[in-house]
């Protein structure tokens, strides 16, 4: 294409054809939109039409190739809307929301295409296929029949409406619960406000007020790496109830931003949309094609940890319990106490606190030990690219090498900062992915929301954003360490059930003696952190994990439900009756309340999917064993098997499979239990 729209041009002048986002206006993206779907239409009529007889190369690997510029301007769009989106975009995307997913839902139930798949189905025995074809042909068919290509006319004509009005629902959801997590905040305006606060949260709360054009001011946001440490640290227990309520209200405020009436819509249309499909619920139609196949696996599953998981957290629930009554609470242990309490008892159990930890996980040290993890197991280096362009000043840029001065491998771009423009949360997204096919290197990105130190100082982390950045830096080299030929199953392009195991597997190598020794230092000393400290910090590591797998659990469970249930008309409070149903502890909620479950509503990714964190924690934690079996964290022989089964495969090979030949077998649930340490009820 010839054009002055640098979304549409045919090469990008930049570093490794990195999206040049120094010229990209929001301008730019509806004139992209309309030509690139324009070609993507006429690439796939192209294919339906041709009178070459079907064969993988003519239909499967043509599809393959199709429709690459709307894949690149949708890229681009859809990971800045989520990362830095203004009133433009956010109607750009109301726009082009339902037009994606007409044309998705136009391709794949298209009858002439889909009747060239299906030939190429029905002679793959024939047909010579790598063992990589054979997978992406099968996936290639079930993507065609799970999409309704082989409904009846009026039946596909209703699955695109009910899909273009889902796409609908999702971008509603994400930008009322961006306007709702923008327009709270809680000032800080005297000493009594305070209270209790470490200097390191104060300096984020001015950091996160001058963010927000507040100069001088403090203030508490919704950003998790805001709430949570007030919730830890604030003496003012009214502050902390208002700060609690604020975030478990997002999404439900009663107002213009209220998701209710769009989730019980949302469920409606996905339960129609199974049924369409001969299922008898929405969550065995999306846990068919998964590891875990059926709900009641997942269930099983669920329940087994659920059950200790209650125990352990009501020990834990005692415990502090008898700490508010020592302070003279005459009241019970409420939602916005257990995190104050809980620290409390930490330091008392542990002689450990989150502000003796922050000083030596500086953003600048745990970045280089995730990188330095990445080069030790698998032998990438990582050089800056100050003068590369990206999509907001505060994004850094790397290139990743094959080994220093070895071979390109991808771009890695790190956003590491909570601001208004940017959806809570933390993820890994990709502006290309890996593909030999089209002969493209992986470019993949890591959005977080660190609150941000004043400007001079360093960010410093807690313990859970450094988990948090070492989880997302594990999707990213899924991403990076991608050698697949096809892009259908590159990088994350695996069944949702195992696409956290690389990320959740990475996170063990923060807290080894060995990473710890020699990146966690003191930021104004450079001390390693002493061995004391490391002893502390691995002696506490099961602490509260009643709590943070009761909290867990609910979310996952609540998700399970909505999606088995015939009709949901009030979703908050079928999530109390199942709560109730559970015997959940009322002073842990779900992670997730329902109306802000950006999992299961912004887009169906993990809709009747949210158990995958523990089905891949088993895996993580049985992988894991492997290395401490070893002897050696970082194992070579391994870390090579980990690295060409699991972080390189893609989705090119079932993941079973892929697991054991990593592993040599299947993994049971004892090292996840050991892990949390949680012990099962009959065996107690």
């Amino acid at each position: 294409m010839t054009t002055d729209n640098p979304l549409l041009a045919e090469e990008w002048a930049t570093p490794f054809g990195l999206p040049p986002f120094d010229v990209i206006k929001a301008e730019h993206f509806r004139p992209a939109f309309d030509a690139a779907l324009a070609e993507a239409k006429a690439e796939t009529r192209s294919i339906a039409e041709s009178a070459a007889s079907a064969s993988f190369e003519t239909v499967i690997e043509a599809l393959e190739r199709a429709g690459r510029t709307l894949d690149r301007v949708a890229g681009v769009f859809f990971n800045l809307v989520s990362a830095d989106a203004d009133d433009a975009l956010q109607a750009i995307q109301t726009e082009i929301a339902p037009k994606l997913a007409a044309h998705r839902a136009e391709t794949l139930t298209d009858p002439a295409l889909f009747a060239k798949v299906q030939a190429v189905f029905e002679r793959r025995a024939e047909l010579d296929l790598t063992p990589e074809q054979d997978r992406v042909l099968e996936l290639y068919h079930r993507m065609f029949i799970r999409a309704g290509a082989a409904l009846s006319e009026p039946e596909r004509a209703r699955m695109g409406a009910i899909m273009g009005r889902l796409a609908e629902l999702g971008t509603a959801f994400t930008q009322n619960l961006l306007k709702d997590e923008a327009g709270w905040a809680l000032p800080l305006e005297t000493p009594e406000d305070e209270a209790g606060l470490p200097d390191w949260l104060l300096e984020a709360a001015a950091s996160a007020a001058e963010e927000r054009g507040r100069e001088g001011a403090k203030i508490v946001t919704l950003s998790r790496s805001l709430i949570e440490p007030f919730l830890q640290f604030s003496t003012r227990r009214d502050l902390r109830e208002i700060a609690y309520k604020a975030w478990a209200a997002r999404g439900a405020g009663g107002g213009a931003t209220d998701n209710r009436a769009i989730v019980a819509e949302t469920l409606a249309l996905r339960a129609e949309r199974a049924a369409l499909l001969g299922f008898e619920t929405y969550a065995a139609y999306k846990l068919d094609p998964e590891m875990a196949k059926t709900p009641a696996n997942v269930s099983g599953l669920l329940s087994r940890v659920w059950e200790a998981a209650k125990i352990k957290a009501a020990e834990e629930q005692a415990l502090l319990t008898a700490q508010m009554i020592e302070d003279g609470v005459n009241d019970q242990l409420r939602p916005w106490d257990w995190r104050f309490y809980a620290e409390r008892e930490r330091r008392r159990a542990y002689d450990l606190d989150e502000g003796d930890l922050k000083p030596y996980l500086s953003l600048d040290n745990v970045r280089a030990a995730a990188f330095a993890t990445a080069e030790r197991l698998f032998g990438l280096a990582f050089r800056p690219l100050p003068d590369a362009p990206r999509h907001h000043p505060d994004v850094a840029v790397y290139e990743v090498l094959d080994a220093p001065g070895g071979a390109h491998v991808g771009l890695f771009l790190a956003d590491d900062f909570n601001r208004a423009s940017k959806r809570s949360g933390a993820w890994m997204s990709a502006f290309r992915s890996q593909s030999t096919l089209t002969g493209e290197s992986p470019i993949v990105v890591n959005v977080q929301n660190f609150a941000k130190a004043p400007r001079g100082k360093p960010t410093l982390l807690t313990l859970d954003d450094a988990r948090t950045l070492f989880h997302e830096f594990g999707h990213a080299l899924h991403g990076l360490l991608s050698d697949v030929t096809y892009p259908f199953v590159s990088g994350t392009s695996v069944a949702r059930d195992f696409v956290e195991l690389p990320s959740q597997l990475y996170e063990h190598w923060l807290t080894t003696p060995e990473i710890l020794s020699e990146f966690a230092r003191h930021v104004q000393t450079g001390a390693p952190m002493p061995e004391a400290l490391r002893e502390k910090l691995a002696a506490a590591e099961t602490f509260n994990q009643g709590f943070a797998t009761v909290e867990y659990l609910s979310s996952a469970l609540v998700d399970l439900a909505l999606h088995e249930a015939d009709i949901v008309e009030d979703p908050a409070q079928f999530e109390q009756l199942v709560l109730a149903e559970l015997g959940a502890p009322a002073a842990i909620p779900p992670r997730h309340r329902v109306p802000h479950f950006a999992h299961l509503f912004s887009g169906e990714g993990y809709a009747a999917g949210y158990y995958s964190y523990m089905w891949a924690e088993v895996m993580d934690a049985d992988a894991f064993q492997a290395f401490e079996d070893a002897g050696d964290r970082f194992d070579a022989e391994i870390a090579g098997r980990l690295r060409t089964h699991i972080y390189a495969a893609g989705g090119a090979t079932d993941p079973a499979e892929l697991y054991k030949r990593f592993r040599g077998r299947l993994p049971g649930p004892e090292a996840l239990m050991a892990k949390r340490g949680l012990v099962a009820p009959e065996a107690a």
